[in-house]
């Protein structure tokens, strides 16, 4: 994994935003794989699930780093730098996270 990611200074502690994808729990939708941002916390899920919350948090926000999350894999990207990153201290789920298929 490169660590050439200008971005190492926005990479915070955080607080999962919900117990899955935060959008698809709302609307009753369903999510392969999930990230989290390592900026707010906002649980969204990846490109290869039908909403692409993830992505769409970082094109909202501005956040940069998303961590794979489910579970937590010690692996980051940075959307800006378009690279992955090694991360230090994967995020903890705070309870188990329910799987949903299509």
């Amino acid at each position: 994994m490169s660590d050439s990611c200008s971005h190492h200074d926005l990479i915070r502690t955080v607080t999962p935003s919900a117990l899955g994808c935060e959008e698809c729990l709302k609307s009753g939708s369903w999510w392969v794989h999930l990230r989290i941002c390592r900026s707010c916390g906002h649980v969204g899920c990846c490109d290869q699930s039908p909403g692409k919350h993830a992505t769409k948090h970082f094109q909202a926000s501005g956040h940069p780093i998303i961590e794979g999350y489910d579970p937590p894999e010690g692996w980051g990207w940075c959307y800006v730098d378009e690279t992955f990153i090694e991360l230090d201290h994967p995020t903890p789920q705070l309870g188990p996270i329910p799987r949903f298929a299509p």
